[in-house]
C-alpha cells in the first residue's frame, strides 16, 4: 500500500523531499525556551528541555546573562528559516529581543549584523545613542561604518520608545511618574539611579504621554551617561 504523505510542515522536507517553497523568515514558532542551562561558547547557549539540547545563538555580550551551567535558563527567542536550514537566536529579555526586531527594520541589517551589534554595546547604551544620535558611539561597534550608524539613526530615532504599550504592569504608586521608572527598570538600570534621575528631570516636563516620552528620554540619556546616580 502506499504511503500517504501528510500536509507539508517545516520539518516535511526532511522526510519527503521539497515541498512548496516556504517563505524566506516564517512567523514566530516559539517565543521562550526554559529549560536546563548545559553549556555555552563565546557566541552560543546549550539548553536541555524534556531530552533535546537547543543550540541558540545569543549576544556575545550577554551570554553570561543566562547563569551558571546546570541551573535553569530562560532564553526569549526568535526562529530564522533560510533555504538550507533553520537558526534560533535568543535573548536574556523580551526588550532586547523586541531590539533585534527593530534593528532588522533597518536597510541592510539581517539577523546576523542585528546580533553582532547586540554583543558590541548594551541596549541601554544603544538607545540612548540612537535616541541622541551619537554616531561616534555607533561606530565603536563592530561592523557599522558611518553609513550604517546614520541609517540606524535615521530609522529608529525616536520610534523606540513607547510608553503607552510598555508602561508596566498596571500597578498601583503614588508617583506620576512611576511608568516612566518602571520601563528604564525594565531596560536594566537601578532602581534607586532611575528613580533618582526622574525626580531630578521631572519639573522639566509636562504631565501626559508627551511629559513621559521627554522624561524617559532625559532620564534614559542621564543614566547611560553615568549620571543617573548623583541626581538625588
Amino acid at each position: 500500500m502506499r504511503r500517504r504523505r501528510p500536509p507539508c510542515s517545516p520539518i516535511t522536507p526532511l522526510i519527503y523531499g521539497a515541498p512548496p517553497r516556504l517563505p524566506a523568515i516564517l512567523p514566530a514558532m516559539i517565543n521562550r525556551i526554559t529549560g536546563i542551562l548545559t553549556g555555552r561558547s563565546n557566541d552560543a547557549v546549550y539548553v536541555s528541555t524534556g531530552g533535546i539540547e537547543w543550540d541558540i545563538a545569543v549576544p556575545l555580550r550577554a551570554s553570561a546573562l543566562f547563569g551558571p551551567v546546570g541551573e535553569k535558563t530562560e532564553v526569549y527567542v526568535w526562529l530564522q528559516h533560510y533555504d538550507d536550514g533553520m537558526k534560533l537566536f535568543g535573548f536574556p529579555s523580551e526588550r532586547e529581543r523586541g531590539l533585534f526586531f527593530d534593528l532588522m527594520k533597518v536597510d541592510g541589517i539581517g539577523p546576523r549584523q542585528a546580533l553582532k551589534i547586540l554583543s558590541g554595546i548594551a541596549p541601554p547604551e544603544l538607545t540612548a545613542a540612537l535616541e541622541t544620535g551619537n554616531l561616534g558611539i555607533l561606530q565603536k561597534i563592530s561592523g557599522v561604518g558611518p553609513k550604517l550608524a546614520q541609517k540606524m539613526v535615521l530609522a529608529l530615532k525616536g520610534k523606540l520608545i513607547d510608553l503607552v504599550n510598555e508602561g508596566g504592569e498596571g500597578t498601583q504608586n503614588s508617583s506620576p511618574w512611576s511608568d516612566v521608572v518602571t520601563a528604564l527598570v525594565d531596560m536594566g538600570f537601578d532602581r534607586k539611579a532611575a528613580e533618582a534621575s526622574v525626580r531630578a528631570r521631572a519639573s522639566e516636563v509636562s504631565e501626559g504621554q508627551e511629559g513621559e516620552r521627554e522624561l524617559f528620554r532625559m532620564a534614559l540619556i542621564d543614566l547611560s551617561a553615568g549620571v543617573g546616580a548623583s541626581r538625588k
